[in-house]
This record gives C-alpha cells, sequence and structure tokens, in this order.
C-alpha cells in the first residue's frame, strides 16, 4: 500500500524489534518457570548441582534459539510462527544431548519447564510483533519504483514528496533507485540521510530481499567481490554433506529395502529409478530415486523433453507414487549421490538433461546455477515447489541466484527447517 504522507515509525515497532527486549524476556521465561519448578519442590528431592547445571543449560540453549531464530527469519519468505518450535527444540534438544553426553546431574522437569516457557515467549513475541510491527519505507518517487507493487502486505511505503530527509529519529529506511540520473537535491538528500546514520536501500537489492528472488540483469559479483559463491562455506558445506549421508544411508537402509518391496508389489518395473540429469559445473550424472510412476520404454527420438516434464496429477504416478512424491521420500536415495560428491544435501534441484539443454537455450544465464551442487532440496523448492513450464522456471531461477548469491550456512539452516513443513504438507509436489 502506497501512503502520500509522512508518519513517524511507532515506538512501539521499535520496542518489540529491539534484541534487548527479546534478550530479556527470553531469560526472564527460561529461567523463570525453571526455578518457580523448583520454589514448589521440597528442597531435598533437588540437589545444588542439578539446579545450577539445569538452568545454565535453559539459559543457554534459550538464547542460542533466539539468535538462531532471529537469524533465520531475517531471510524473506518465512513466517516467524513456522520456525519457533523447530529452533527451541534443536536447541533445548542439543543441550539435553550435552548433559547426556556429559554425565552432568540435571533436571527434565527444569528444562522442559524452560522449554515450554521460552517457546510460549517466542509465541506471544512474534503475535505483538505481528500486530504492531510493519517495516516502513520511504519511497523516491523516481525510476524503477515497481517495488513497492511487488511487495509483500507487510510493508507500508511513504512517498516522499520532497528531497528532505524524514524526521522521524532516523527510523523507517528510504529507498531509491540509485542508478536513476536524480536531480542533485535529490542526491544530496540521500547523501545527507546516509550520514545522518539512516539507511539508504536501492531499489533492486531490496526487492531481492523481499521477495527472496534475484533477477539477474548481467553476470556480477557476490558480497565477496567473486563470482564464485562463498570458497570456504563450499568446504565446510561439503564435509557436512559427506558426514550426514554417511550416518543415514545405513540407518535408512531396512526402510529403504522395505519402500522398494512396497514399490514393487504396487506397480511393475523396477523400484530404482535413474534419470541422467545436468550437475555440478555442467556435468550429467545419473540420480537415483525411488520410481513414483508406471514403468515405461524410452519415448521415440525427440520426446525426451515431454517424458521429463511431471504435469499436474499427472497419470502415470502410481499410487505409493503419490505418497513418495507428497513427502518427497522418493528423493532420500539420493543421498547416495551426495555421499559419492555428485550432489549436495542442499542446493538447486538437478533437471532432466534433455530439459536442462532447453532451458539453456531459453533462459539467460541459466547455466550459471551450476555453479554450487545440485541439491536434495533448495531455496526455490521450499518457497515455489515443482513446476516445469518455462515462465515457472524463469522465476525458480530467480530463487536458484539468491540462494547463490546468499551461499551461506544461515540459508541452508533456514531451507532444512523449511523443508520440514514441505514434507510434512505435501507443499508444490506433483
Amino acid at each position: 500500500m502506497l501512503m502520500t504522507r509522512e508518519r513517524p515509525a511507532p515506538v512501539t515497532r521499535r520496542f518489540l524489534e529491539s534484541l534487548s527486549f527479546q534478550l530479556l524476556g527470553i531469560l526472564a521465561a527460561s529461567l523463570g518457570a525453571p526455578f518457580l519448578y523448583v520454589a514448589l519442590q521440597p528442597l531435598d528431592h533437588v540437589g545444588e548441582a542439578t539446579v545450577i547445571n539445569s538452568a545454565i543449560a535453559c539459559v543457554s540453549a534459550a538464547v542460542t534459539a533466539l539468535f538462531l531464530y532471529r537469524r533465520v527469519t531475517s531471510f524473506p519468505g518465512t513466517s516467524g510462527f513456522a520456525f519457533i518450535i523447530p529452533t527451541y527444540s534443536v536447541t533445548f534438544g542439543f543441550a539435553i544431548a550435552v548433559m547426556l553426553g556429559g554425565r552432568l546431574a540435571y533436571s527434565g522437569s527444569m528444562l522442559t519447564a524452560g522449554y515450554a516457557a521460552s517457546m510460549a515467549f517466542g509465541f506471544y513475541a512474534q503475535q505483538l510483533t505481528q500486530r504492531y510491527a510493519r517495516r516502513q519505507f520511504y519511497l523516491v518517487p523516481f525510476g524503477n519504483t515497481d517495488i513497492a507493487r511487488d511487495s509483500t502486505a507487510n510493508v507500508e511505503w511513504i512517498v516522499l514528496h520532497q528531497p528532505q530527509v524524514p524526521a522521524d529519529d532516523r527510523h523507517g529506511a528510504i529507498v531509491a533507485d540509485l542508478r536513476y540520473d536524480m536531480d542533485p537535491e535529490w542526491e544530496r538528500m540521500l547523501a545527507a540521510a546516509a550520514i545522518s546514520g539512516r539507511v539508504v536501500y536501492h531499489t533492486k537489492q531490496l526487492h531481492e530481499s523481499l521477495t527472496g528472488k534475484v533477477e539477474i540483469e548481467h553476470l556480477s559479483e557476490n558480497s565477496f567481490g567473486s563470482l564464485l559463491p562463498n570458497l570456504a562455506y563450499r568446504k565446510i558445506k561439503r564435509a557436512m554433506d559427506i558426514a550426514v549421508s554417511m550416518v543415514a544411508l545405513p540407518v535408512l537402509l531396512v526402510p529403504f529395502i522395505l519402500l522398494a518391496v512396497w514399490i514393487r508389489l504396487d506397480s511393475p518395473g523396477p523400484a530404482l529409478f535413474r534419470q541422467e540429469r545436468m550437475g555440478f559445473r555442467a556435468r550429467p550424472f545419473k540420480v537415483i530415486k525411488f520410481r513414483t510412476m508406471e514403468h515405461r520404454p524410452p519415448c521415440a527420438d525427440g520426446g525426451e523433453r515431454d517424458d521429463a516434464i511431471t504435469m499436474h496429477d499427472d497419470t502415470r504416478i502410481t499410487r505409493v507414487g503419490r505418497f513418495l512424491r507428497r513427502t518427497r521420500i522418493d528423493e532420500l536415495p539420493q543421498l547416495w549421490n551426495v555421499l559419492i560428491g555428485e550432489m549436495s544435501l542442499i542446493g538447486p534441484r538437478p533437471e532432466a538433461l534433455p530439459l536442462s539443454q532447453w532451458y539453456e537455450t531459453e533462459l539467460p544465464f541459466y547455466s550459471y546455477r551450476h555453479i554450487v551442487r545440485p541439491g536434495i532440496t533448495g531455496w526455490a523448492q521450499v518457497n515455489q515447489g515443482h513446476v516445469a513450464a518455462l515462465g515457472d522456471v524463469h522465476i525458480k531461477l530467480h530463487y536458484d541466484f539468491y540462494y547463490i548469491k546468499h551461499f551461506s550456512a544461515w540459508i541452508d539452516i533456514l531451507i532444512m527447517l523449511r523443508t520440514v513443513g514441505t514434507m510434512l504438507t505435501g507443499f508444490g509436489s506433483k
């Protein structure tokens, strides 16, 4: 919604979004509930070491969860409520694992009370933020101003009609198309705003942040000044891929065998499906999946591309296949592709070779997505789901470019958390 008058950002919003408010609240919740539990118990039932260890674990887990939560929800396309339970569950679960591994005395009831109280405060703070907090931007009405139309409803736009820095105590960022040739007085205003400490965004970068998509007009460097993603993190990510796949494959072996038997009983054909896809550095490889469609002979010459496209309610999908595709379980055999280095746990989804070759001829810079290893799940999958039409693939490409530009552990953590929701809801499956 566009506003044509200036309105100061409310003090309530600044207070609710402040780290100090959230930190004090989480400390009160993570300590208050456990000690209330202790106060209600006979003193001889709770040892001093148990109380101290449990209190330290509660505070550490709650504060870590708060910072992790704030970090993952700083990315676009995230619903704050969806990440409260996963983040607090992970950190409190890790705290319990440390206690058990170190054979430390602790109180399960105190940890449970701290966990419940911390999550309750998280939900309450998010509800207050949703109700009162609203991102506010001042828009310079020159150049490309489509961002005001394309952004989310939780953003308030205030159009500036005069080249004057808004007088609202430096809250409310200014957004301008910095590539537009503005009059000198407007440029002086933007410079004065930046010097005073106010944030000034370029419309293109803010559009990326609000939508989670990067539309490449020309090849440009990332924040490290390179076309290559973060090289240091790429090595860490590869080590994590190897570790997770080595642990997961033996654990999943028996379930895989049972699924293979179920697939064979449901429809004739092999349990596993292999397909040539475009991979890391544009090298083709054979991806492994559980078969979810009827086994048919390869199509005639010229029809490979159509055969590779899965349509909505595709008649080739089997009964078992619908369940596997909805829950994404059919992708789990790709842990083998991860282990041998052809894929990663997280990255742009690999496309069938005929589709990839078609997209490269139709979409500019499509091949740039091969600069990172393809993944079992990815940023486009948790935001858009499965697509095949050329226009939808173009949008998917924008999500892939956003992932490559922001290639980091934080966005991978966010994708992992959102993938759980995708598996439970079946979002985007075909």
